[in-house]
Protein backbone atom coordinates (compact mmCIF):
# COMPACT_ATOMS: atom_id res chain seq x y z
CA UNK A 1 0.00 0.00 0.00
CA UNK A 2 2.86 2.12 0.77
CA UNK A 3 4.43 2.04 -2.71
CA UNK A 4 1.00 2.75 -4.20
CA UNK A 5 0.83 5.60 -2.25
CA UNK A 6 4.55 6.89 -3.53
CA UNK A 7 3.35 6.03 -6.90
CA UNK A 8 -0.19 8.12 -6.96
CA UNK A 9 2.29 11.08 -5.48
CA UNK A 10 4.19 10.67 -8.21
CA UNK A 11 1.55 10.85 -10.29
CA UNK A 12 -0.45 14.06 -8.65
CA UNK A 13 2.77 15.92 -8.11
CA UNK A 14 4.06 15.40 -11.87
CA UNK A 15 0.74 16.44 -13.26
CA UNK A 16 -0.11 19.44 -11.05
CA UNK A 17 3.39 21.09 -11.30
CA UNK A 18 3.00 21.65 -14.58
CA UNK A 19 2.15 25.21 -16.35
CA UNK A 20 -0.56 22.74 -18.20
CA UNK A 21 -2.31 22.30 -15.38
CA UNK A 22 -2.57 25.99 -13.99
CA UNK A 23 -3.78 27.28 -17.22
CA UNK A 24 -6.33 24.16 -17.97
CA UNK A 25 -7.56 24.77 -14.23
CA UNK A 26 -7.80 28.45 -13.88
CA UNK A 27 -7.49 29.78 -17.61
CA UNK A 28 -10.35 27.84 -18.82
CA UNK A 29 -12.90 28.51 -16.65
CA UNK A 30 -11.78 32.19 -16.68
CA UNK A 31 -12.09 32.48 -20.28
CA UNK A 32 -15.52 30.14 -20.33
CA UNK A 33 -16.77 32.43 -18.24
CA UNK A 34 -15.27 35.66 -19.91
CA UNK A 35 -16.99 34.67 -23.35
CA UNK A 36 -20.22 33.67 -22.05
CA UNK A 37 -20.53 37.23 -20.62
CA UNK A 38 -19.28 38.68 -23.27
CA UNK A 39 -22.01 36.59 -25.55
CA UNK A 40 -24.94 37.61 -22.73
CA UNK A 41 -23.73 41.40 -22.29
CA UNK A 42 -23.42 42.17 -26.64
CA UNK A 43 -26.77 40.00 -26.96
CA UNK A 44 -28.39 42.19 -24.23
CA UNK A 45 -26.96 45.72 -25.14
CA UNK A 46 -26.82 45.20 -28.77
CA UNK A 47 -29.91 43.67 -29.04
CA UNK A 48 -32.52 45.18 -31.94
CA UNK A 49 -36.40 45.11 -31.63
CA UNK A 50 -38.01 43.59 -34.91
CA UNK A 51 -40.14 46.99 -36.25
CA UNK A 52 -42.83 45.59 -38.02
CA UNK A 53 -45.33 48.38 -40.22
CA UNK A 54 -49.18 47.28 -40.78
CA UNK A 55 -51.04 48.69 -42.68
CA UNK A 56 -54.72 47.38 -42.30
CA UNK A 57 -57.09 48.66 -44.44
CA UNK A 58 -59.95 45.87 -43.72
CA UNK A 59 -59.75 46.71 -40.26
CA UNK A 60 -58.93 43.75 -39.48
CA UNK A 61 -57.19 43.99 -36.13
CA UNK A 62 -59.19 46.35 -34.52
CA UNK A 63 -56.02 48.59 -34.71
CA UNK A 64 -54.16 46.18 -32.50
CA UNK A 65 -51.34 43.42 -32.44
CA UNK A 66 -49.65 42.65 -28.78
CA UNK A 67 -46.24 42.42 -29.58
CA UNK A 68 -43.49 41.16 -27.94
CA UNK A 69 -39.81 42.66 -26.09
CA UNK A 70 -38.16 42.24 -29.27
CA UNK A 71 -40.77 42.55 -31.63
CA UNK A 72 -43.62 45.55 -32.47
CA UNK A 73 -45.79 46.58 -34.91
CA UNK A 74 -46.80 49.91 -35.43
CA UNK A 75 -50.30 51.18 -37.59
CA UNK A 76 -49.86 53.13 -40.50
CA UNK A 77 -52.89 54.79 -41.94
CA UNK A 78 -53.33 55.88 -45.44
CA UNK A 79 -50.05 54.38 -46.60
CA UNK A 80 -49.97 52.21 -49.72
CA UNK A 81 -47.34 49.14 -50.55
CA UNK A 82 -45.17 51.62 -52.50
CA UNK A 83 -45.03 53.72 -49.23
CA UNK A 84 -44.60 51.09 -46.83
CA UNK A 85 -41.61 49.38 -49.04
CA UNK A 86 -39.73 52.92 -49.37
CA UNK A 87 -40.26 53.43 -45.56
CA UNK A 88 -38.94 49.68 -45.32
CA UNK A 89 -35.90 50.62 -47.62
CA UNK A 90 -35.13 53.81 -45.53
CA UNK A 91 -34.46 51.43 -42.37
CA UNK A 92 -37.27 52.78 -40.39
CA UNK A 93 -38.99 49.25 -40.26
CA UNK A 94 -37.77 45.84 -40.81
CA UNK A 95 -41.13 44.50 -42.80
CA UNK A 96 -44.43 45.30 -43.59
CA UNK A 97 -48.18 44.14 -43.47
CA UNK A 98 -50.76 45.03 -46.46
CA UNK A 99 -53.96 44.59 -46.11
CA UNK A 100 -56.46 45.92 -48.51
CA UNK A 101 -59.60 46.95 -47.87
CA UNK A 102 -62.10 44.38 -48.45
CA UNK A 103 -60.27 41.80 -47.08
CA UNK A 104 -62.58 39.17 -45.51
CA UNK A 105 -61.75 38.39 -41.82
CA UNK A 106 -63.40 34.95 -41.98
CA UNK A 107 -61.66 33.75 -44.72
CA UNK A 108 -58.55 35.13 -44.74
CA UNK A 109 -55.80 32.68 -44.07
CA UNK A 110 -52.09 33.88 -46.01
CA UNK A 111 -51.05 37.19 -44.42
CA UNK A 112 -48.12 38.80 -46.42
CA UNK A 113 -44.81 39.69 -44.73
CA UNK A 114 -42.80 42.02 -46.58
CA UNK A 115 -39.37 42.07 -45.37
CA UNK A 116 -35.78 44.14 -46.75
CA UNK A 117 -33.80 41.49 -44.93
CA UNK A 118 -34.13 37.78 -44.02
CA UNK A 119 -35.74 37.09 -41.64
CA UNK A 120 -34.40 34.65 -38.46
CA UNK A 121 -35.89 30.94 -38.07
CA UNK A 122 -37.18 31.94 -34.61
CA UNK A 123 -38.65 35.48 -35.11
CA UNK A 124 -40.65 33.68 -38.04
CA UNK A 125 -42.13 31.73 -35.23
CA UNK A 126 -42.76 34.37 -32.81
CA UNK A 127 -44.50 36.53 -35.14
CA UNK A 128 -46.41 34.08 -36.86
CA UNK A 129 -47.63 32.69 -33.65
CA UNK A 130 -48.24 36.59 -32.78
CA UNK A 131 -50.51 36.87 -35.82
CA UNK A 132 -52.02 34.05 -35.73
CA UNK A 133 -53.13 34.48 -32.17
CA UNK A 134 -54.60 38.21 -32.93
CA UNK A 135 -56.19 36.35 -36.48
CA UNK A 136 -58.12 33.96 -33.61
CA UNK A 137 -59.14 36.44 -31.19
CA UNK A 138 -60.25 38.78 -34.16
CA UNK A 139 -62.47 36.13 -35.47
CA UNK A 140 -63.87 35.19 -32.68
CA UNK A 141 -65.08 39.00 -32.41
CA UNK A 142 -66.64 38.60 -35.20
CA UNK A 143 -68.96 36.24 -34.54
CA UNK A 144 -70.36 38.74 -31.55
CA UNK A 145 -68.85 37.07 -29.08
CA UNK A 146 -68.20 39.44 -26.05
CA UNK A 147 -64.45 40.27 -24.88
CA UNK A 148 -65.04 38.58 -21.51
CA UNK A 149 -66.53 35.20 -22.56
CA UNK A 150 -64.02 35.10 -25.13
CA UNK A 151 -61.34 35.30 -22.37
CA UNK A 152 -62.70 33.09 -20.58
CA UNK A 153 -63.13 30.67 -23.05
CA UNK A 154 -59.61 30.97 -23.93
CA UNK A 155 -58.09 31.22 -20.48
CA UNK A 156 -56.39 27.76 -19.96
CA UNK A 157 -56.45 25.21 -16.79
CA UNK A 158 -54.17 25.08 -14.56
CA UNK A 159 -52.87 21.62 -14.04
CA UNK A 160 -51.76 20.82 -10.16
CA UNK A 161 -49.56 17.56 -10.09
CA UNK A 162 -49.21 15.92 -6.45
CA UNK A 163 -47.82 13.03 -5.05
CA UNK A 164 -49.78 10.19 -3.38
CA UNK A 165 -47.83 11.27 0.00
CA UNK A 166 -49.48 14.64 -1.05
CA UNK A 167 -46.34 16.55 -1.71
CA UNK A 168 -46.17 18.83 -4.50
CA UNK A 169 -44.47 18.26 -7.89
CA UNK A 170 -44.67 21.64 -9.61
CA UNK A 171 -43.47 22.47 -12.96
CA UNK A 172 -40.54 24.30 -11.92
CA UNK A 173 -39.58 21.83 -9.32
CA UNK A 174 -39.45 19.36 -12.74
CA UNK A 175 -37.74 21.69 -15.07
CA UNK A 176 -35.66 22.74 -12.48
CA UNK A 177 -34.70 18.88 -11.60
CA UNK A 178 -34.63 17.56 -15.64
CA UNK A 179 -31.77 20.68 -15.99
CA UNK A 180 -29.73 19.75 -12.71
CA UNK A 181 -30.02 15.79 -13.73
CA UNK A 182 -28.73 16.76 -17.49
CA UNK A 183 -25.72 18.45 -16.34
CA UNK A 184 -24.24 16.61 -13.54
CA UNK A 185 -25.03 13.49 -15.52
CA UNK A 186 -23.19 15.15 -18.50
CA UNK A 187 -20.07 16.11 -16.03
CA UNK A 188 -19.56 12.62 -15.29
CA UNK A 189 -19.59 11.82 -19.34
CA UNK A 190 -16.76 14.40 -19.66
CA UNK A 191 -15.10 13.21 -16.79
CA UNK A 192 -15.19 9.41 -17.76
CA UNK A 193 -13.43 9.93 -21.14
CA UNK A 194 -10.96 12.87 -19.57
CA UNK A 195 -9.24 11.17 -16.85
CA UNK A 196 -9.73 7.66 -18.58
CA UNK A 197 -8.25 8.88 -21.75
CA UNK A 198 -5.36 10.97 -19.93
CA UNK A 199 -4.78 6.94 -17.50
CA UNK A 200 -4.38 5.36 -20.61
CA UNK A 201 -2.22 8.03 -22.21
CA UNK A 202 0.16 8.25 -19.00
CA UNK A 203 0.40 4.10 -19.73
CA UNK A 204 1.02 4.47 -23.21
CA UNK A 205 4.01 7.26 -22.44
CA UNK A 206 5.75 4.91 -19.99
CA UNK A 207 5.89 2.01 -21.76
CA UNK A 208 6.97 3.53 -25.29
CA UNK A 209 9.63 5.12 -23.31
CA UNK A 210 10.97 2.05 -21.06
CA UNK A 211 10.46 3.58 -18.12
CA UNK A 212 8.05 0.98 -16.64
CA UNK A 213 10.50 -1.64 -16.91
CA UNK A 214 12.95 0.40 -14.47
CA UNK A 215 9.60 1.01 -12.17
CA UNK A 216 8.46 -2.46 -12.55
CA UNK A 217 11.73 -3.43 -10.94
CA UNK A 218 10.93 -1.78 -7.42
CA UNK A 219 7.11 -1.85 -7.83
CA UNK A 220 4.49 -4.72 -8.92
CA UNK A 221 2.51 -3.85 -11.92
CA UNK A 222 -0.94 -4.10 -10.13
CA UNK A 223 0.89 -1.61 -7.81
CA UNK A 224 1.79 0.73 -10.55
CA UNK A 225 -1.35 0.40 -12.14
CA UNK A 226 -3.75 1.60 -8.81
CA UNK A 227 -0.84 4.57 -7.96
CA UNK A 228 -1.59 5.83 -11.49
CA UNK A 229 -5.29 5.69 -11.14
CA UNK A 230 -5.57 7.15 -7.64
CA UNK A 231 -2.77 9.82 -8.37
CA UNK A 232 -4.16 10.98 -11.96
CA UNK A 233 -7.92 10.80 -9.94
CA UNK A 234 -6.70 13.27 -7.48
CA UNK A 235 -5.40 15.38 -9.77
CA UNK A 236 -9.14 15.14 -11.43
CA UNK A 237 -10.88 15.65 -8.30
CA UNK A 238 -8.62 18.81 -7.21
CA UNK A 239 -9.63 20.11 -10.63
CA UNK A 240 -12.69 20.12 -10.15
CA UNK A 241 -12.49 21.60 -6.88
CA UNK A 242 -11.41 24.75 -7.89
CA UNK A 243 -13.52 24.93 -10.91
CA UNK A 244 -16.74 25.17 -8.37
CA UNK A 245 -14.76 27.36 -6.37
CA UNK A 246 -13.82 29.75 -9.44
CA UNK A 247 -17.44 29.27 -11.13
CA UNK A 248 -19.29 30.49 -7.36
CA UNK A 249 -16.52 32.88 -6.71
CA UNK A 250 -16.93 34.76 -9.97
CA UNK A 251 -20.69 34.86 -9.74
CA UNK A 252 -20.41 36.34 -6.65
CA UNK A 253 -18.04 39.05 -7.89
CA UNK A 254 -19.99 39.55 -10.87
CA UNK A 255 -22.86 39.95 -8.37
CA UNK A 256 -21.09 42.44 -6.19
CA UNK A 257 -19.63 44.49 -8.71
CA UNK A 258 -22.27 44.29 -11.98
CA UNK A 259 -25.38 43.08 -10.20
CA UNK A 260 -27.10 44.42 -13.42
CA UNK A 261 -24.92 42.21 -15.61
CA UNK A 262 -25.57 39.21 -13.67
CA UNK A 263 -29.34 39.33 -13.61
CA UNK A 264 -29.35 39.65 -17.20
CA UNK A 265 -27.12 37.02 -17.47
CA UNK A 266 -29.05 34.57 -15.61
CA UNK A 267 -32.00 36.00 -17.22
CA UNK A 268 -31.33 35.57 -20.89
CA UNK A 269 -33.23 32.56 -22.74
CA UNK A 270 -31.52 30.09 -24.42
CA UNK A 271 -32.42 29.75 -27.61
CA UNK A 272 -33.39 26.05 -28.64
CA UNK A 273 -31.23 23.47 -30.26
CA UNK A 274 -33.24 20.74 -30.97
CA UNK A 275 -32.55 19.13 -28.13
CA UNK A 276 -35.19 18.48 -24.77
CA UNK A 277 -32.18 19.49 -22.31
CA UNK A 278 -32.23 23.05 -24.71
CA UNK A 279 -35.53 23.52 -24.68
CA UNK A 280 -35.98 22.94 -20.87
CA UNK A 281 -33.15 25.35 -20.29
CA UNK A 282 -34.97 27.78 -22.76
CA UNK A 283 -38.22 27.72 -20.68
CA UNK A 284 -37.09 27.40 -17.49
CA UNK A 285 -35.15 30.81 -18.07
CA UNK A 286 -38.44 32.54 -18.88
CA UNK A 287 -39.89 31.20 -15.28
CA UNK A 288 -40.18 33.38 -12.61
CA UNK A 289 -40.36 30.34 -10.21
CA UNK A 290 -36.64 28.64 -11.43
CA UNK A 291 -34.90 29.55 -8.09
CA UNK A 292 -37.89 28.43 -6.27
CA UNK A 293 -37.32 25.34 -7.98
CA UNK A 294 -34.16 24.79 -7.26
CA UNK A 295 -34.60 25.23 -3.69
CA UNK A 296 -36.23 22.37 -3.57
CA UNK A 297 -33.46 20.06 -5.04
CA UNK A 298 -31.82 18.24 -2.17
CA UNK A 299 -28.41 19.56 -2.97
CA UNK A 300 -26.58 18.05 0.01
CA UNK A 301 -27.17 14.98 -1.37
CA UNK A 302 -27.28 15.70 -4.86
CA UNK A 303 -23.26 17.04 -4.30
CA UNK A 304 -22.45 13.49 -2.48
CA UNK A 305 -23.40 11.39 -4.43
CA UNK A 306 -22.02 13.37 -7.27
CA UNK A 307 -18.52 12.68 -5.52
CA UNK A 308 -18.99 9.15 -4.88
CA UNK A 309 -19.75 8.56 -8.31
CA UNK A 310 -17.31 10.94 -10.19
CA UNK A 311 -14.15 8.47 -8.14
CA UNK A 312 -16.53 5.24 -8.99
CA UNK A 313 -17.29 5.70 -12.20
CA UNK A 314 -13.14 7.27 -12.86
CA UNK A 315 -11.85 4.10 -10.91
CA UNK A 316 -14.34 1.75 -12.76
CA UNK A 317 -13.13 2.98 -16.29
CA UNK A 318 -9.53 4.28 -15.56
CA UNK A 319 -8.73 0.68 -14.59
CA UNK A 320 -10.12 -0.51 -18.55
CA UNK A 321 -8.30 2.37 -19.70
CA UNK A 322 -5.14 1.58 -18.14
CA UNK A 323 -5.52 -2.06 -19.45
CA UNK A 324 -5.81 -0.77 -23.16
CA UNK A 325 -2.55 1.34 -22.56
CA UNK A 326 -0.55 -1.29 -21.25
CA UNK A 327 -1.33 -3.45 -24.53
CA UNK A 328 -0.55 -0.59 -26.89
CA UNK A 329 2.77 -0.19 -28.29
CA UNK A 330 4.12 2.86 -30.36
CA UNK A 331 0.94 3.02 -33.33
CA UNK A 332 -1.56 5.37 -31.57
CA UNK A 333 -4.35 3.70 -34.11
CA UNK A 334 -3.93 0.41 -32.19
CA UNK A 335 -5.63 2.35 -29.19
CA UNK A 336 -8.63 3.54 -30.82
CA UNK A 337 -9.21 -0.07 -32.55
CA UNK A 338 -8.77 -1.50 -28.61
CA UNK A 339 -10.93 1.59 -26.93
CA UNK A 340 -14.41 1.05 -28.49
CA UNK A 341 -15.62 -1.67 -26.23
CA UNK A 342 -14.70 0.39 -23.19
CA UNK A 343 -16.48 3.74 -24.83
CA UNK A 344 -19.69 2.26 -26.25
CA UNK A 345 -20.90 1.58 -22.59
CA UNK A 346 -20.47 5.48 -21.62
CA UNK A 347 -21.73 6.44 -25.16
CA UNK A 348 -25.23 4.16 -24.29
CA UNK A 349 -24.97 5.81 -20.44
CA UNK A 350 -25.64 9.20 -22.00
CA UNK A 351 -28.04 8.16 -24.31
CA UNK A 352 -30.25 6.74 -21.44
CA UNK A 353 -29.64 9.73 -19.51
CA UNK A 354 -31.56 11.97 -21.94
CA UNK A 355 -34.24 9.40 -21.18
CA UNK A 356 -33.76 9.42 -17.18
CA UNK A 357 -34.10 12.76 -17.31
CA UNK A 358 -37.44 13.17 -18.56
CA UNK A 359 -38.84 9.62 -17.44
CA UNK A 360 -37.02 8.98 -13.84
CA UNK A 361 -39.03 6.38 -13.14
CA UNK A 362 -38.80 4.02 -16.45
CA UNK A 363 -37.71 0.52 -16.49
CA UNK A 364 -34.68 1.98 -18.96
CA UNK A 365 -33.24 4.70 -16.42
CA UNK A 366 -33.86 2.01 -13.49
CA UNK A 367 -31.65 -0.16 -15.45
CA UNK A 368 -29.27 1.94 -16.45
CA UNK A 369 -29.02 3.21 -12.79
CA UNK A 370 -28.30 0.02 -11.34
CA UNK A 371 -25.76 -1.36 -14.16
CA UNK A 372 -22.07 -0.45 -13.09
CA UNK A 373 -20.72 0.43 -16.51
CA UNK A 374 -24.02 3.34 -16.98
CA UNK A 375 -24.58 4.29 -13.53
CA UNK A 376 -22.52 6.95 -12.66
CA UNK A 377 -23.63 8.95 -15.92
CA UNK A 378 -27.87 7.61 -15.27
CA UNK A 379 -28.54 7.81 -11.54
CA UNK A 380 -27.49 11.78 -11.21
CA UNK A 381 -30.47 12.20 -13.77
CA UNK A 382 -32.27 10.86 -11.57
CA UNK A 383 -30.90 11.76 -8.28
CA UNK A 384 -31.89 15.09 -8.72
CA UNK A 385 -35.70 14.49 -9.08
CA UNK A 386 -35.27 13.34 -5.82
CA UNK A 387 -35.15 10.77 -3.14
CA UNK A 388 -36.46 8.71 -2.17
CA UNK A 389 -39.52 9.81 -5.05
CA UNK A 390 -38.86 8.44 -7.87
CA UNK A 391 -35.27 7.26 -6.67
CA UNK A 392 -36.19 4.60 -3.52
CA UNK A 393 -33.27 4.34 -1.04
CA UNK A 394 -32.94 0.19 -1.72
CA UNK A 395 -32.23 1.51 -5.27
CA UNK A 396 -29.53 3.87 -4.65
CA UNK A 397 -28.12 1.64 -1.88
CA UNK A 398 -27.96 -1.32 -4.62
CA UNK A 399 -26.50 1.65 -7.75
CA UNK A 400 -23.65 2.15 -5.22
CA UNK A 401 -23.28 -1.91 -4.17
CA UNK A 402 -23.11 -2.85 -7.50
CA UNK A 403 -20.49 0.35 -8.69
CA UNK A 404 -18.27 -1.01 -5.58
CA UNK A 405 -18.18 -4.81 -7.03
CA UNK A 406 -18.07 -3.46 -10.42
CA UNK A 407 -14.76 -1.50 -9.42
CA UNK A 408 -13.51 -4.61 -8.13
CA UNK A 409 -14.16 -6.62 -10.94
CA UNK A 410 -12.68 -4.49 -13.50
CA UNK A 411 -9.58 -3.94 -11.26
CA UNK A 412 -9.34 -7.42 -10.71
CA UNK A 413 -9.30 -8.17 -14.91
CA UNK A 414 -7.48 -4.89 -15.83
CA UNK A 415 -4.40 -6.10 -13.11
CA UNK A 416 -3.85 -9.68 -15.11
CA UNK A 417 -3.94 -7.51 -18.48
CA UNK A 418 -1.51 -4.95 -17.50
CA UNK A 419 0.98 -7.65 -16.07
CA UNK A 420 1.29 -9.38 -19.28
CA UNK A 421 0.97 -6.00 -21.41
CA UNK A 422 3.24 -3.42 -19.54
CA UNK A 423 6.16 -5.60 -20.87
CA UNK A 424 4.93 -7.20 -23.87
CA UNK A 425 6.61 -5.33 -27.19
CA UNK A 426 6.67 -5.21 -30.84
CA UNK A 427 2.85 -7.49 -31.01
CA UNK A 428 -0.15 -5.86 -32.01
CA UNK A 429 -2.63 -7.10 -29.49
CA UNK A 430 -6.18 -8.10 -29.78
CA UNK A 431 -9.11 -8.11 -27.35
CA UNK A 432 -9.33 -11.83 -27.60
CA UNK A 433 -5.59 -12.57 -26.54
CA UNK A 434 -6.10 -9.81 -24.05
CA UNK A 435 -9.41 -11.87 -22.78
CA UNK A 436 -7.22 -14.47 -22.61
CA UNK A 437 -4.55 -12.36 -20.27
CA UNK A 438 -7.23 -12.15 -17.97
CA UNK A 439 -8.31 -15.16 -17.24
CA UNK A 440 -5.20 -17.35 -17.43
CA UNK A 441 -3.71 -18.99 -14.68
CA UNK A 442 -0.84 -17.51 -12.56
Amino acid sequence: MNKIALVARREFLTRVQKKTFLLTTIGLPLIIFGFYAMIIYFSVSAGTTTKIAVTDQANIFNGKIEGKSDISFDFLKNETKASLGTKVEKGEYDSYIFIPAGTDILHTDNIEIVSGKKVGLITRDQIQGIISDQLRESRMLAFNIPKAQLDSAQAGSKLNFTMLNGSNDSDVKAEASMITGYISGFLIYIILFIYGAMVMRGVMEEKVSRIAEVIISSVKPFQLMMGKIFGIGAVGLVQFIIWIVLVFGLQILVGLLFPDILHQMQGQPVQPAGMQAAEAIKNASETPGLMQGLSQINFPMLIGCFVFYFLGGYLLYSSLFAAVGSAVNEDPQDAQSLMLPITMPIIFGIVIMTKAVNDPSSSLAVFGSLFPLTSPIVMMARIAHGVPDPVPYWQLALSMILLIFGFIGTTWVAAKIYRTGILMYGKKVTWKEMWKWAFRKS
